[in-house]
């Protein structure tokens, strides 16, 4: 199983998105300053995951959410779930 993954900054509110196959390991990543995209921006907060069976898909939604209708979708998506104000 593969993830694709939303975090937001509990210091600077902003947001990452990335996959991953082991969600509980990257999240300690980042949390933990290993990931040097998100270093020096942590606490991370899980926000959204999308789970699909294989790497591709996965990358596929990741670059997709990363695109200009995709950060459009993924504020519907967070508005709707109260996780960004």
């Amino acid at each position: 199983m593969f993830s694709t993954y939303v975090l937001r900054s509990k210091a600077c509110r902003r947001l990452y998105t990335g996959s991953t196959s082991d969600l509980g390991r990257r999240l300690e990543q980042h949390n933990t300053d290993v990931s040097t995209s998100t270093k020096n921006r942590g606490p991370w907060q899980l926000v959204h995951r999308e789970d699909f069976l294989t790497l591709a898909e996965a990358v596929r939604r990741e670059r997709y959410l990363k695109t200009g209708k995709g950060r459009e979708e993924l504020k519907r998506i967070l508005k709707g779930s109260l996780a960004i104000g």
